[in-house]
This record gives structure tokens, C-alpha cells and sequence, in this order.
């Protein structure tokens, strides 16, 4: 029995080397750089619209609003990754790490949009005043391959649905208990307890309680960095200079290491940054297909999700970063093997012993958030796989097993599941960035069919009659046809 959980463990390893280290990394910046280009640099062009659809982002009537949308995306992409995860960035790959984690987000706001707005224009309605879709359904709907579909949901559902929820209250567990001395089994009964009528409540519970606590737990955390920054305005410039001269192995340069330096930061920068913003993995567009859009159009979420990627790493990860940084104690500090240690020591030498405990308690809603989230996206793709009709009782399963997991990560260490869970989101990226570049001509179209409405002074409205490519695969129900609409030149 032994040997064949070794052999598993070896093959996951394995996987996971070939994946992570030398394919997914590579093919997401690609997309990325090659999106950027084909809209002529839209995260650029658009910065400031992103942020004047926030205006009418709550207008989402009886359904789940673009703001509720954006919310629950940002409570998966916010997690432990924000703290620890930055951590192990500097500490692994100095803090020039940080400088390729920026490029990172600004190239995947690129392919955020793309595969958000798909997953917008491929959306079905749910009859209940919400909609569902997805990655799952725009490849079988727009490549018309199943089988594909079906392999992102089931590689999807192991990832997010369960294994990094035990990932989530593992975590949420380990803090208490260092921070509060409270046992791991009674932080699983917890848990339990509070996520069970929130996931019961289905997708619009998810969202409200997303909508409610992810922009208080930022605006805390944003707070406490800010009072860090200012009480150490002085060292800032000589922060940001450290940042960008260990990016490029300036820092190095005398040693003649600059090759392997310039190596670290690079490779720890983009991977903690894919990890953290999840631009392209096929997560987020799940929960961006749900949104009642305003304005009307597919575009439009498409920009809201390239929001929710600037916010998580242009601006909560360099808040971690900033704290750290500024910290000369953290940065010399050698025990930082999971980088929570590391985040808190440089908190607490800026604010005090209260520092450790403040990072404790935001672990807790980051990562409480998140687990529900993840719990989002797992059941719209169970209900793809089993039907509308069929999937009550899949649903309810799915949800008996994300406690299960819920506990049992509270109180184990579950690494072969954990190293199962990369392999499958590293598998579930790769099926949904195939399938984003190959749909890309119409998400480009999709794209300049908004702007040109937007050039002319008009509200967009989508008509999707005017995509041959989508009219015939598009829900009528979704996306009914307006009465006047500017033709696709």
C-alpha cells in the first residue's frame, strides 16, 4: 500500500514538474503578452473605465450584480497567497521578486478580460433571475468539444471545490492556533458551522456575503499598510530602488551572480503572481458568467475581472510586500519556511506585538472567504456535468464532501492532496488557455464592438446577432437581441 502512494506521490511530482516548471508558466505569460497586444494594450487604453463601471456595478436587479461578481472573484483570488505567498516570494527570490510579480498582474489583465468576457457571451440563463457559465460551457459551446469541457469541470472541482478548501481551513486552523492557542478540531466545528447555511444558500448567498466582507477586510488590511508606509515614508524611495535593482541582479552585479539572481526573481515573482491573481487559470470566469451586466455587454465584465487582478496584486500584494520590505529585521530573518512567520515579524516590528495578531485574524476572513468561493465554482461545474435537471442531488454531495474537507484539513496535513490539487489546476489552466486562444478572435470582436459604441457616445448593448460565430450558441434568454444595435464593421 505504502509503494503505491509513493509511485502516486512520484507521479504527481512528476506532473507537477513538467506543468509548473516547464510549461504553464511560460504559455500563460505568452498569452498574456499576446492578448495585450491584439487590443493594443487594453488594461492600459481602459485603466480609468475600469473604475467608472464601479459607479452602476450594484444595479444587478434580482440577480447577482457585476460589484457581487467581482467581490466573490476577488474572495478566491484574496487568500493566503496575499500574505504568505508574497513572503516566500522575497524570501525565495529577494525583493526584485516583487517587480515580476507586477508585470505579471499588468500582462494578465489581459487575458483576465478575454476569458471573463467569453464566459460572459456564452453565459445561459438559470431561470431564477441569475445566470451560469464558465469556461466548461464556452468550449463546448464555442469549440464544440465536450469531452475538453468536462475535463476542465473535473479538474476543476478537485482543485478549487475540495482540495484547496482543506488547503483554506488548514490554514485558517494553523493561525488560530499559534495566535489564540485554539485547538484545530475546534476551528474545524467552526468553520463547518458558519460555512454550511452560507453554502446551502447556493450562489446568491456566496455573493452577498462576498459583497459584504471583501471590501472591509481589503480597506483594513490597505489601512494597516498605509500607517506602515507613512511612519516609514523616508525609506520608501530606498525600498522601491532595492526592488527594482534586485529585479534586474543590479544588487548582484559585483559578485558575478547577476545570471542566477535576475533567474530567482523572475521565476518566484511570475509564479507567486499566477498563483495569486489567477489570470487564465479558468477560475474566475465561473463567477464572472453569473453577473447581470450593466451596461449590457459581455466587455463589460471583462473589465470588472481585470479590476479584481490589479486589486489583488498591484495593490494588496505590494501592500504585503511594502511591510515586509521596509522591515530590515524580516528581511534578514531566516525562518520563513511558510511566510506567514515572515509577514508577521515584519508587521510586528512596525506596530508592535499586536502585529502577529493582526495577521492571524486577516488569514482568517482571507481565507474564509476564499473557501467559500472556491465552493462557488465547484458547484456551477457540477451542475454542468449532471444538467440543471439531474444536478440537485450532485449538489448536494458536492457540498457534504466540501465540509468533509473542510474538517479534515482543519486537523491533517494532506500534502499528496495537495500536490494532486496543483497538478489539476495546472491541468485545468492548460485546457482553458487552449481554448481562450483559440475563441480569441471573438472575444477581440466582442471588444471592439464595445469600444465603438463607446467612441460614438452610446451606452454598450450587446446584440449578438451580429457574431455569426456566437448567434446561433448564444442563450436568448441571456442575451436578448436589442432593437437598435451598430453593426459589426
Amino acid at each position: 500500500m505504502t509503494s503505491i502512494i509513493d509511485l502516486f506521490n512520484d507521479l504527481v511530482s512528476a506532473g507537477n514538474g513538467v506543468i509548473w516548471g516547464k510549461l504553464l508558466v511560460y504559455v500563460l505569460i505568452g498569452a498574456g503578452l499576446y492578448f495585450t497586444v491584439m487590443t493594443r494594450g487594453i488594461q492600459f487604453r481602459f485603466f480609468g473605465h475600469m473604475f467608472s463601471l464601479l459607479k452602476g456595478s450594484r444595479q444587478g436587479g434580482e440577480g447577482i450584480s457585476s460589484f457581487q461578481a467581482l467581490s466573490t472573484s476577488l474572495a478566491a483570488r484574496v487568500g493566503t497567497g496575499n500574505l504568505a505567498g508574497v513572503a516566500v516570494a522575497i524570501y525565495l527570490g529577494g525583493p526584485g521578486a516583487i517587480f515580476w510579480m507586477w508585470m505579471t498582474a499588468l500582462v494578465g489583465m489581459a487575458t483576465s478580460f478575454i476569458e471573463s468576457t467569453l464566459a460572459q457571451a456564452y453565459k445561459v440563463d438559470h431561470g431564477d433571475k441569475t445566470f451560469r457559465g464558465g469556461p466548461a460551457r464556452y468550449i463546448e459551446q464555442g469549440l464544440g468539444q465536450r469531452w475538453m469541457a468536462v475535463a476542465f469541470s473535473v479538474c476543476l472541482i478537485i482543485a478549487f471545490g475540495l482540495a484547496f478548501n482543506s488547503v483554506q481551513s488548514n490554514s485558517i486552523a494553523q493561525a488560530m492556533d499559534q495566535a489564540f492557542g485554539i485547538p484545530t478540531w475546534v476551528m474545524g466545528i467552526a468553520l463547518i458551522v458558519v460555512v454550511t447555511p452560507i453554502i446551502f444558500g447556493g450562489l446568491r448567498s456566496i455573493a452577498r456575503v462576498a459583497e459584504l466582507i471583501v471590501p472591509i477586510m481589503a480597506l483594513f488590511y490597505l489601512a494597516v499598510a498605509l500607517f506602515v508606509i507613512a511612519t516609514n515614508i523616508s525609506e520608501l524611495p530606498s525600498a522601491l530602488a532595492l526592488v527594482f535593482n534586485s529585479a534586474f541582479g543590479l544588487e548582484e552585479a559585483a559578485g558575478g551572480a547577476v545570471g542566477y539572481a535576475v533567474a530567482q526573481a523572475m521565476m518566484q515573482g511570475i509564479k507567486r503572481g499566477l498563483f495569486s491573481n489567477e489570470a487564465g487559470m479558468g477560475s474566475a470566469p465561473n463567477v464572472a458568467a453569473t453577473a447581470s451586466t450593466q451596461p449590457n455587454h459581455p466587455a463589460a465584465q471583462g473589465f470588472m475581472q481585470m479590476l479584481g487582478v490589479f486589486f489583488d496584486t498591484l495593490v494588496i500584494c505590494t501592500a504585503t510586500a511594502s511591510v515586509i520590505i521596509l522591515s530590515e529585521p524580516a528581511l534578514q530573518s531566516g525562518d520563513a519556511p511558510n511566510g506567514i512567520q515572515l509577514t508577521q515579524i515584519a508587521l510586528s516590528e512596525h506596530v508592535g506585538s499586536w502585529g502577529s495578531t493582526f495577521i492571524a485574524i486577516a488569514i482568517l476572513l482571507f481565507a474564509f472567504t476564499s473557501l467559500i468561493a472556491n465552493y462557488s465554482y465547484g458547484e456551477s461545474n457540477i451542475e454542468y456535468i449532471a444538467g440543471k435537471r439531474r444536478a440537485a442531488p450532485a449538489i448536494f454531495i458536492y457540498r457534504l464532501a466540501v465540509l468533509a474537507m473542510i474538517m479534515l484539513g482543519a486537523v491533517a496535513q494532506l500534502k499528496t492532496i495537495w500536490n494532486f490539487a496543483d497538478l489539476s489546476m495546472g491541468m485545468m489552466a492548460l485546457i482553458n488557455l487552449v481554448a481562450i486562444l483559440l475563441l480569441s478572435p471573438l472575444a477581440f470582436a466582442i471588444f471592439r464592438d464595445y469600444e465603438r459604441q463607446l467612441k460614438a457616445g452610446v451606452e454598450p448593448t450587446f446584440d449578438p446577432s451580429q457574431f455569426p460565430r456566437l448567434s446561433n450558441k448564444v442563450d436568448p434568454n441571456a442575451w436578448p437581441t436589442p432593437v437598435e444595435h451598430q453593426r459589426e464593421s
